[in-house]
């Protein structure tokens, strides 16, 4: 707690089942700054059937879900080259398992937390599973009600395991009206959890909006191009979007460790006051003798004459000299 927001990038199958492109995402990520790069784990005979349906149909190279789950599978050697790959990167390596074969395989890898993706937060045997390794969870609730949200986290608070809530609706792209910051301030509430965004948007409105709310953690997907192929295109930022969030969240940290002391401000910008404050000036040339009146008087900057409220203390004064309006007023232009 206290931490700047840690910004996640989710490459999910934006691989599109290239191990070279999987890591060329690792670089990408690094590059622009994120703290962590996630991927999906999938083994598709212990997820999935034939009767699996395509969430969005957008391939012809696959004839099924199951073709498609199956071409994305990667195996153990080479899950445990990406992880020492964003490792030497300074990364944090995350992956959402959607089996118990991908979530032991995770864990042999050495993964730091564990990532229960939204279709299992009911899955008793992963959390019984997580439990075990005592490792942190990372919790999304995409699809879930508010009782099976309180049901997950009780069941892993009793058992200490610490808890990331993830705020994150299951829309790919998820419109703005469906985001849920209010279920971001709902979960902050809460003393026992810490608190997240997952977003599906494609925009960075949400995230921003996220972060400057004070959010512990932020997941994004990402995509190299708008024009990749892959089902979670729309729902993805580009890596220039993601360098820019990791700036603005950078930023959002630095001003939120800064607080503004007004008084210290004023007297620190004495320099600038001058320059923008306004002084007392005649509004017209007066001549030496004149009884000086209000209607005498304009504001003119810099502020280093007399002061707007200390004109009472010429008024009534006699000129010893003529002014113009391209001066101000001094106190020596009066009688004693």
């Amino acid at each position: 707690k206290g931490s700047a927001c840690l910004i996640i990038a989710e490459v999910g199958q934006a691989h599109d089942g290239s191990l070279g492109i999987a890591h060329s995402y690792i670089d990408a990520v690094a590059e622009a700054g994120a703290d962590g790069v996630k991927f999906q784990t999938h083994f598709v005979s212990e997820e999935s059937t034939l009767e699996d349906e395509f969430r969005v149909h957008f391939t012809e190279q696959d004839k099924t879900r199951f073709d498609y789950w199956k071409r994305m599978e990667f195996f153990q050697n080479e899950w445990k080259g990406l992880i020492q790959h964003a490792n030497k990167k300074g990364l944090i390596f995350l992956s959402s398992a959607f089996s118990m074969k991908a979530f032991k395989m995770l864990i042999d890898i050495g993964i730091p937390a564990v990532k229960i993706a939204s279709g299992e937060v009911s899955n008793r045997q992963m959390l019984d599973s997580v439990i075990e390794e005592k490792l942190p969870v990372i919790l999304s609730t995409g699809m879930s009600s508010w009782a099976e949200i309180e049901e997950s986290i009780k069941y892993l608070n009793k058992r200490n395991i610490p808890v990331i809530a993830m705020q994150c609706t299951s829309e790919y792209p998820t419109p703005l009206e469906h985001v849920g910051l209010n279920v971001l301030d709902e979960l902050k509430m809460r003393p026992d959890i810490f608190v997240g965004l997952s977003d599906h948007s494609g925009t960075l409105y949400p995230s921003l909006t996220a972060i400057a709310r004070g959010i512990d953690i932020l997941e994004i997907h990402v995509t190299f191009d708008k024009r990749m192929f892959g089902p979670d295109t729309p729902a993805s930022i580009t890596i220039d979007e993601l360098k820019f969030l990791v700036q603005y969240r950078d930023a959002v940290k630095k001003m939120d460790d800064n607080p503004v002391d007004k008084d210290k401000m004023a007297k620190r910008l004495s320099g600038m006051r001058k320059l923008f404050f306004k002084s007392l000036a005649p509004a017209r040339t007066l001549k030496k003798g004149t009884v000086i009146t209000k209607e005498m008087l304009q504001l003119k900057k810099p502020g280093t004459g007399i002061k707007p409220d200390e004109i009472n203390e010429i008024i009534g004064k006699r000129l010893n000299k003529d002014v113009t309006p391209d001066h101000l007023i001094k106190l020596e232009d009066f009688d004693e």
